[in-house]
């Protein structure tokens, strides 16, 4: 009971964290400089710009009308799941405070990309900022098209409006935005401890390597496979290690057979065994 109620709380603290995340990034950082990067919150960038109105205020409509559009097309649990983000956003947004933290606006697209932070912890806990990533889930439910498609096609369509209200510039760097929030995203999700896979048969050694590898390493797993032109079962080795280990492997296995073969893969995460994380 006492761990079920420490994971409610974890995941509030991660939930408020990943929406003040977001509002920092619109308050701080796109809003000042008027760069409208998608979403709810760079259509209420635009229309602060064009015609003064708060942000919040703005974020707080669109995101009501969405959660209309939900509740009609995709049901009450979908509408409960995305009701409390979306109007908690627009709350988090007025409380924030709101101006200029940097003078360059490179730099300040480049921490505002920081939101995409703010969106991988709401993924984390299964939640979401809702506005208009509702439309990409109707479409799917009805038409079958790829939510991260449209998606994309409606942020780039707000990215776009960019040019009409502040220039080019500001639609080169909203566009910009967008690229920096994908790799914050992606390195919030697997992290920065990447992992080597490395995948090593041979002809001749393989149980000198096998043993060298037992030694010197840790979780060593071994499978049964059969040659594609020779249709003999053979071995192959597999193990997990960190960059920093990679060369040191290649030249350890190299130097027991000059022609063992080597695949190498990019692994984003592992867990379990000695990988604790």
């Amino acid at each position: 009971m006492k761990n079920i109620k420490q994971r409610s709380w974890m995941r509030w603290l991660v939930f408020l964290a990943g929406l003040e995340i977001i509002a920092i990034s619109i308050n701080l950082f796109y809003g000042p400089i008027n760069i409208a990067a998608g979403g709810s919150t760079g259509i209420s960038i635009l229309v602060d710009a064009v015609w003064g109105i708060n942000r919040s205020i703005t974020v707080f409509v669109v995101n009501g009308l969405m959660l209309i559009l939900a509740a009609i097309f995709l049901g009450k649990k979908t509408t409960q799941n995305i009701a409390l983000g979306s109007l908690l956003l627009p709350v988090l947004m007025e409380v924030t405070p709101s101006f200029k933290a940097v003078n360059n606006d490179l730099l300040a697209v480049i921490y505002g990309g920081a939101m995409g932070l703010g969106v991988s912890l709401l993924y984390r806990v299964n939640a979401s900022s809702g506005g208009t990533t509702i439309p990409p889930m109707i479409l799917k439910k009805y038409f079958y098209l790829n939510p991260a498609t449209t998606l994309l096609c409606i942020d780039m369509v707000i990215i776009f409006l960019n040019i009409f209200v502040d220039g080019w510039n500001a639609f080169f760097l909203a566009a910009f935005s967008q690229v920096v929030t994908a790799i914050t995203m992606r390195y919030a999700e697997t992290g920065f401890d990447k992992k080597y896979q490395v995948r090593i048969m041979s002809n001749s050694d393989l149980d000198r390597i096998q043993d060298m590898l037992k030694e010197d390493y840790q979780g060593l797993t071994i499978y049964d496979v059969i040659g594609g032109y020779s249709d003999e079962s053979k071995r192959q080795l597999l193990i997990v290690v960190d960059p920093r280990e990679y060369g040191p492997l290649i030249s350890k296995v190299h130097e027991i057979d000059q022609n063992a073969f080597i695949i190498t893969e990019n692994v984003a995460k592992v867990h379990g065994g000695q990988w604790r994380m």
